[in-house]
Order: structure tokens, then C-alpha cells, then sequence
């Protein structure tokens, strides 16, 4: 809460302190929920929901129209994980005149799912929402992941087995496009759209493989299936590749953190994955 000042006069509801995204106040409040669920402490829970319903934008759908400018597929999905885990934990809610939790998680679903692109890659999310923001032009995963695991928790909570279809169908294009490896269960970065996904950028971040983990064990915990259970499994087995065998098993982010290249976003991703 040091990061915080969205309950000052001059600051912004639910956005923490530069260099702190939007996406990632997103992630710390689902994080600050998490502790309200096992510690009990309700300290928080009034500037909790403050932020989270500060933050809806004109659709209910957490698209704020001062977030125009940064705001990517993958940032509107995180402030869904947060909703998302607020309506599995029953957390307090909303007032009745304002949409509820469950209300919110559904129209970030169908607000990325809307925008599912067949027109290049034959499917899958954009990174970006508007064309004049940089990396409208690139696929990427996490956008993806996010999608897959918002239809994975859905199906779990409401039982409406047309999630299930949209994670079936964001988990099989992820695979056909080659953003995943069916052999180690790595997840890449992405792909651009120019020559139609053709060339994968091979970075691996760990909150991809946390989303599609998570995301598989929602299904496997809905379906029982043997499909969910042994992705879940592969996709457990890959993450070594996060953990330093020198350093007696700690997690390190791969793609950057040896070589000290890591910027604010990158060393949040960590968190993910440990949730």
C-alpha cells in the first residue's frame, strides 16, 4: 500500500505510483484480495473495492476510456483475474445498484472474446485493442493465456460449458501457431500478424505458463478429465526451465533475469506464477 496513493486528493482511484502500469494494479489487487481470503484481515477490503469498481470504465467491462492509450488486451485481463477470484471468494459485494462480481468477470470474457481475429493466424487475440497503440500488429500470449484462463474459471464457477469451447478453442490455436511446445510445454512470447504468425519470438515469461497451469487445473477440476489432469502435469513438469538448479531450485525469469535486463513489468511476472 506504500505504492499507493488512489485514496489521496490527487491521486488516481486503483492506479498505483509510477513506473507502475495500469495492468499492474490490476495484478496487485487481485494480490491484496488473496490476503484478505487467508489472513481474514479486513483492513483493506474498503479501498479494495474502491479500486476495483473505480476502475470498470463506461461498459462495466474494465476498459476505462483514460486508459485509451496503454491499455492491451492482456492488462484488461489481469483486472479480470481480480474480479474473477472476488466472485469465486464470495467478497463482498458490490452495492446492488452497481454490477457484481460475476457481472464484471463475464463482460471482460466477451469483451476479448469479441474480439477474436480471424483475419490474420487463422484466430487469436491481438496484443493490442486499438490499431494506433504500438503491438496492434503482434499476437501475443499472454493475451491469449489471459483469455483461456478467464473461460477456464468461468466454466468452473458458472458451469456453462460454452467456456469450456473458448478455452478449447484459444488452448488449440496457441498450440497450432506454435506459441506453445508440445514436447517441453514451454510457452513463447508471440508471433506478428505481418508474416502471419509464421516466426515465433521464443522469450519465455513465466506468467504465461502460470495462466495456461492455472488455467488447466480449473478444466481438470471441472471436467476430471484425463486431457486437463496430464496438460496440467506437462505443463507443471516445463516449468524447470523457471527454477535455478544452481541456486537450489529459486525462481529466476529466464528471458532476462541473468543478464539484468528485467524492467518493472518483467519482474512482476514472478508473482504470477507463484499464485
Amino acid at each position: 500500500m506504500d505504492y499507493y496513493d488512489g485514496n489521496l486528493t490527487d491521486g488516481t482511484i486503483g492506479k498505483f505510483t509510477w513506473p507502475y502500469y495500469w495492468w499492474e494494479s490490476g495484478a496487485a489487487w487481485g494480490s491484496l484480495l488473496d490476503y484478505w481470503f487467508y489472513t481474514g484481515d479486513t483492513s483493506f477490503n474498503q479501498v479494495l473495492t474502491d479500486a476495483l469498481l473505480g476502475n470498470v470504465g463506461p461498459n462495466n467491462d474494465y476498459m476505462p476510456e483514460t486508459e485509451v492509450m496503454t491499455e492491451g488486451n492482456d492488462d484488461q485481463a489481469f483486472w479480470g483475474f481480480a474480479i474473477m477470484a472476488a466472485a469465486e471468494r464470495n467478497f463482498t459485494s458490490p452495492p446492488s445498484d452497481t454490477p457484481q462480481w460475476l457481472n464484471l468477470s463475464e463482460a471482460v470474457f466477451w469483451s476479448m472474446a469479441d474480439r477474436w481475429d480471424m483475419s490474420s493466424c487463422n484466430g487469436g487475440l491481438r496484443w493490442q485493442i486499438f490499431e494506433f497503440n504500438n503491438g496492434y500488429d503482434y499476437k501475443n500470449t499472454i493475451s491469449n493465456a489471459g483469455l483461456f484462463l478467464m473461460a477456464a474459471r468461468l466454466a468452473r464457477f458458472t458451469g456453462n460449458t460454452t467456456y469450456i469451447d473458448w478455452a478449447e478453442r484459444t488452448w488449440d490455436w496457441v498450440e497450432g501457431v506454435g506459441l506453445m511446445d508440445t514436447e517441453y510445454y514451454y510457452f513463447y512470447d508471440g508471433a506478428s500478424v505481418s508474416n502471419n504468425c509464421t516466426q515465433v519470438t521464443k522469450y519465455q515469461w513465466s506468467y504465461n505458463a502460470a495462466c495456461f497451469l492455472a488455467g488447466s487445473a480449473y478444466l481438470y477440476n471441472l471436467t476430471e478429465l484425463d486431457l486437463w489432469r496430464d496438460r496440467t502435469q506437462n505443463i507443471l513438469d516445463g516449468l524447470h526451465v523457471f527454477f535455478d538448479d544452481n541456486s537450489g531450485g529459486v525462481m529466476y525469469e529466464v528471458a532476462c533475469e541473468r543478464v539484468q535486463r528485467c524492467n518493472t513489468d518483467m519482474q512482476s511476472f514472478k508473482a504470477y506464477l507463484s499464485r
